[in-house]
């Protein structure tokens, strides 16, 4: 599903994209061409003023000039005088004395017929031309002379800069070709990027009903065989086998309130009540209810508290109380007997410093990154029944609530040391 997704907005994004580039590029390539047009007929229009400057001042118009004129200017010019074509223009071919006549034709019919009050519009104009698929820029002059009059008609093909404006579309169109395939490749990464914390949550989504769905088959595997047990029990066998299903419905139930728990943090439906807290006051209650807990397995469990008066902190108190409690339930579980755990609260400017130390098994370095996973258990706690690797999470999930921090550091000599920090 995910890659058909990945597909689907990739090409979309790149799509979009591409688009606005090409609209863009159309854009400013229209724009550049209608500036080189622009350009180049002005410019064409200057060499005309030239052109028929110098022709005014000739009285004598040689075969060497107009020659001259065509070759280094790549223009081509016909000139009659009376009406009578000059002898150089005979040598031009049955095409060109096409072309020409075609533009003379445009030249009456749309600056002559259009005029008024004079045979002619002005002594020169120019203009651009086009047949048989070649374009062309045109200049028409008549000049009045003592001797009769004299029609000038000057073409120049447009064929180099229709090549360069050639020449500039295939750089463009090579231009967005390539920046579409590196759009496509960017938007191909990016939308991986975006899709994946989607990805792994659906990953650790399925991991969690796998995970749960294998915790709670345990306990109801021997729910069922107790029930199933029963029929044919001894009385004094029946409470053993009620005692069992109490058991393990008791652990079932913590495991479902553990998983709405996380439900509800998931869904951001999970609020915490702030108010002002006396952290040391919560630590040592704390410290009493489960001093006995560690006696019991023989453990030494200490309090720290700091020496001057703390804040008050701003914080979910039963949160709070029951993040301690799952790190000392953690800590009297995997310590041995005769260890020892001890609970410290600091106050650092404008943080509070929560933590557990054991001297237990402590936690290899290659698992602290996991630990706070859901069902998330070391290969030591496997044989711990009780445990569902939960606690953790729902301790940072907590922490994460109050926008503070826990992390996990080894303890000098053995053991680790669960530290959390919460914003005053």
């Amino acid at each position: 599903m995910f890659r058909k997704v990945h597909l689907r907005l990739s090409a979309l994004c790149a799509g979009i994209t591409i688009f606005i580039l090409f609209v863009m590029s159309c854009g400013y390539l229209y724009i550049s061409e209608k500036g080189l047009k622009d350009s180049s007929f002005t410019s064409f229009q200057n060499d005309m003023n030239t052109v028929l400057g110098n022709l005014e001042q000739q009285t004598v118009i040689t075969h060497e000039w107009l020659t001259r004129m065509e070759d280094n200017r790549k223009y081509q010019i016909q000139i009659m005088d009376n009406d009578t074509l000059f002898l150089f223009n005979e040598r031009n071919s049955q095409e060109q004395r096409a072309t020409f006549d075609s533009a003379w034709q445009q030249y009456q019919e749309q600056f002559l017929i259009a005029s008024t009050g004079s045979s002619y519009a002005a002594s020169h104009v120019e203009f651009p031309f086009s047949i048989t698929g070649k374009n062309y820029y045109v200049c028409a002059a008549v000049s009045e002379r003592k001797s009769g009059k004299l029609q000038v008609l000057i073409l120049m093909p447009l064929t180099q800069l229709e090549r360069q404006i050639h020449i500039q579309r295939i750089l463009f169109f090579s231009l967005n070709t390539l920046a579409s395939f590196a759009l496509f490749f960017f938007s191909w990464h990016f939308t991986k990027l975006l899709l994946r914390p989607l990805s792994e949550n659906q990953k650790k989504q399925v991991q969690f009903v796998a995970s749960a769905s294998h915790e709670l088959r345990t306990p109801l595997a021997v729910i069922l065989s107790c029930a199933s047990a029963i029929k044919n029990a001894d009385p004094g066998e029946r409470e053993h086998f009620l005692e069992s299903i109490q058991s393990e419905g008791r652990r079932m139930s913590r495991l479902i309130e553990d998983m709405l728990l996380l439900t509800s943090a998931d869904n951001h439906a999970w609020t915490i009540q702030k108010e002002p807290t006396e952290m040391d006051t919560l630590f040592l209650e704390t410290f009493e209810a489960f001093e006995p807990v560690a006696a019991e397995k023989s453990v030494r469990l200490s309090v720290e508290l700091p020496d001057s008066t703390i804040p008050l902190c701003l914080c979910d108190r039963e949160r709070i109380r029951q993040i301690l409690a799952i790190l000392l339930h953690n800590a009297v579980s995997y310590t041995s007997e005769d260890g020892w755990i001890q609970l410290s609260l600091l106050f650092d400017r404008k943080n509070f410093r929560l933590s557990v130390a054991d001297n237990g098994i402590g936690i290899p370095d290659s698992e602290k990154k996991h630990i706070f996973e859901r069902f998330y258990r070391s290969d030591q706690a496997h044989s711990k029944k009780g445990h569902f690797g939960l606690g953790l999470c729902i301790a940072a999930e907590i922490v994460k609530a109050h926008r503070g921090q826990i992390f996990v550091q080894d303890t000098p000599g053995g053991g680790s040391t669960f530290i959390v920090e919460l914003p005053g």
